[in-house]
């Protein structure tokens, strides 16, 4: 009989894709297994900023743990953590049976007894009409604040073939959406073709039969790629959505980024895609109290977030990283009380907007695509929401309607009612 494996994925979609395809290769030599006991559990982690962090260092400590129970025979940890940590975390917690890092596979399916051969990505999901598509690995920029250059190398671009014959793949198999996500996106193609290629790609992909919906995640806004809003604005395969980081606004603290850009440029980003793509879904992040932010800064982010007025926007705190250029130049100067308070006004202000947006999709007809059906509910997506990280479209349906049936399936409903977070519809005979 083969041994039993079980996989533990923390961190972004990224990591996610990296399990599959890890999977999809010991599928054959290993029973893959969803949760409970196994010979094996392989945990991928998370390196990037504190909480995410210290979530990945107590899942190995539970996992050893359970070990020392009797509910694995070995632990094995790859991924950025023990990429960047490997050396102190074999001293901290010797229990774990193998470390492993996040640049490369071939070590980790050794110690599997495994060989590394072609194969289909194992679904961690199953039954999910959409799937994420790893386009590159790695990053060429050096923000002050970020450590994924050094955890992931620089950027490696997938050959367009490559992904058209994965995304093939996924087709066949019922995937409906592609989620593209990398490091950075938008510089994607520079090292393989000495030219952005992002354009280029979304136009193989959407010849794919099946493929209906592709959505770009992880956009960086210096030297954005215009032919990239053309195919958004003239393909109605290239969702009407941009997932885009732009970590703030002031010219003072993006210098201290070492983000390349000014808030000017920005803004006319940001308004170029609103006048070329009407109707654009636009998602972004910000870092408040990065060393140096001033309370001036901060009103300026506030301002600039009322006059953007993004559908979608997260934020987060900063947290010094060891390594970068950040943590060995600028002091953490903001106490951290002062931190959240910054942090709570700017999501209460993105709050105010998110409802204002959903309220005003109550009575619009809008095509969805149907993820999953739970507990009386067909929870549904439309162009302008991304899986996980973006609110949902809750249908309610009758158990003789054959709900379970439309997932995966694209329809039409009304928008009948809103709040922050979600919105409820009916579906269109």
């Amino acid at each position: 009989m083969r041994k039993k494996l079980r996989a533990i994925t923390l961190g972004c979609s990224k990591n996610t894709v990296d399990t599959e395809h890890l999977l999809g290769i010991l599928a054959d030599a290993y029973e893959i297994v969803p949760d409970g006991k196994a010979d094996i559990l392989l945990i991928n982690t998370c390196g990037f900023i504190g909480d995410a962090k210290e979530e990945s260092v107590n899942a190995i400590l539970e996992a050893v743990q359970a070990k020392a129970q009797g509910d694995f025979g070995k632990v094995l940890v790859f991924g950025c953590l023990s990429q960047r940590y490997e050396r102190e975390l074999r001293q901290e917690i010797p229990e774990v049976d193998g470390w492993f890092g996040a640049r490369d596979f071939t070590p980790l399916l050794e110690a599997l007894e495994v060989r590394e051969r072609k194969a289909d990505r194992y679904f961690t999901a199953p039954g999910r009409p959409y799937a994420f598509l790893k386009i590159s690995e790695g990053c060429d920029r050096r923000c002050s604040y970020c450590a994924i250059p050094f955890i992931r190398g620089a950027h490696r671009s997938v050959p367009i073939e490559d992904l058209v014959a994965e995304a093939g793949n996924l087709a066949s198999r019922g995937i409906r959406e592609l989620e593209i996500i990398a490091q950075d996106s938008t510089f994607y193609g520079l090292d393989l073709y000495r030219r952005r290629a992002l354009a280029e790609l979304l136009d193989a992909l959407s010849a794919i039969e099946g493929i209906e919906w592709i959505r770009i995640h992880y956009s960086y806004p210096a030297d954005f790629p215009q032919d990239v809003i053309d195919r958004m604005a003239s393909n109605p395969k290239i969702c009407a959505y941009m997932d885009i980081p732009l970590q703030h606004i002031s010219d003072n603290v993006l210098a201290r980024m070492h983000r390349g850009v000014t808030g000017e440029w920005t803004r006319n980003l940001i308004a170029q895609m609103r006048a070329r793509v009407p109707g654009v879904v636009l998602r972004t992040t910000m870092i408040v109290g990065f060393p140096g932010e001033t309370e001036e800064d901060f009103a300026q982010l506030l301002d600039f977030v009322r006059e953007a007025r993004f559908e979608r926007l997260g934020a987060f705190t900063y947290s010094e990283e060891e390594g970068t250029y950040g943590a060995e130049h600028f002091p953490d100067d903001i106490p951290e009380e002062e931190k959240q308070r910054r942090l709570d006004t700017l999501m209460q202000l993105q709050s105010e907007i998110s409802l204002e947006h959903n309220r005003s999709r109550v009575g619009s007809t809008v095509k969805v695509l149907a993820d999953y059906w739970a507990d009386g509910i067909l929870v549904c997506r439309s162009q302008g929401e991304s899986p996980d990280v973006d609110p949902e479209i809750l249908v309610k349906c009758n158990e003789e309607d054959n709900p379970a049936s439309l997932v995966g399936k694209f329809f039409d409903v009304k928008i009948t009612g809103a709040d922050i977070y979600d919105l409820t519809a009916v579906r269109i005979p």
